[in-house]
């Protein structure tokens, strides 16, 4: 029998939505850790993406120029093509970009919301990613900015962020370190991050909304009332988390956020195994 979400669970799992979406630490992954902790089951997959639309609200107001702009120079270049600069460009490429995780994000859309949220799987993701974070910053020259951004950027940044289909990867987290990877400064990374990101988690969201009230598989039943406070309190937190994370990259490495995740699926191994929470 599916469990009814409670108030205080729908208002802890929107913030925790909040905080973590933009960092590189997984929001998937510690909405999932947080509801097993905190309330012994999993919030699911459905309300993880249904919350997920307060912070790409977040992402559409904090970067509302930016994005008009880019809206707005993709379809003057349709028109004429001496209208195509660098927004017309980024227009394109987070399009051609989108495409592979909204194929696979299909395909493979029943177990994203089961086997995939195994506990065992998300800690240790957590601690492999560290691994490659750590390498994007040791390796990456972090030395193009965002004007210099190509295509084969944007492509290889979308299939990156496949791996966040996974819990415990990120999104931020692959699509940055990617971006490292290629050479890109990490403000320049994060920012073509949270532009990627747009699309394939509004459709997630939205594609989502019907199960969230009536869950299909794992996952707490929540009210329309509770979802809406839900991803209110994640847009409002999120907004605040995208101005703390782009100023932070501009000045500190991404290892700070690779050592928490090594803590944390460390601890989550640790009562794992001393069978203090339930791995499914």
């Amino acid at each position: 029998m599916t469990d009814t979400m409670t108030w205080i669970q729908a208002i802890t799992l929107g913030a925790i939505q909040g905080i973590t979406e933009f960092l590189p630490i997984s929001s998937s992954g510690h909405l999932r850790i947080a509801s097993e902790i905190m309330f012994g089951e999993d919030a699911g997959a459905s309300f993880t993406a249904v919350t997920q639309l307060g912070t790409e609200t977040a992402v559409l107001v904090f970067f509302a120029r930016d994005i008009v702009r880019i809206v707005a120079a993709w379809f003057r270049g349709l028109r004429n093509r001496d209208q195509r600069g660098l927004d017309y460009r980024i227009g394109w490429y987070v399009i051609f970009a989108t495409i592979p995780i909204g194929v696979l994000g299909f395909l493979f859309k029943d177990q994203i919301r089961t086997s995939g949220r195994n506990l065992w799987l998300v800690s240790s993701v957590l601690i492999l990613f560290a691994g490659v974070i750590w390498l994007a910053e040791h390796y990456g020259r972090k030395e193009r900015s965002m004007e210099q951004l190509t295509l084969r950027d944007g492509l290889v940044m979308g299939l990156a962020q496949c791996l966040a289909l996974i819990p415990g990867v990120s999104r931020s987290g692959a699509t940055a370190s990617a971006g490292l990877f290629l050479g890109l400064r990490r403000e320049a990374a994060f920012r073509f991050s949270f532009l990627l990101a747009i699309p394939a988690v509004t459709a997630s969201g939205l594609f989502s909304l019907p199960d969230a009230f009536h869950p299909s598989g794992d996952g707490m039943e929540a009210t329309g009332a509770q979802l809406a406070v839900a991803t209110l309190v994640a847009f409002i937190i999120g907004y605040a988390s995208i101005a703390w994370l782009l100023r932070f990259v501009s000045v500190h490495s991404m290892n700070w956020f690779g050592a928490y995740r090594v803590v944390l699926g460390l601890t989550v191994m640790g009562l794992l195994a001393g069978g203090v929470i339930s791995a499914t």
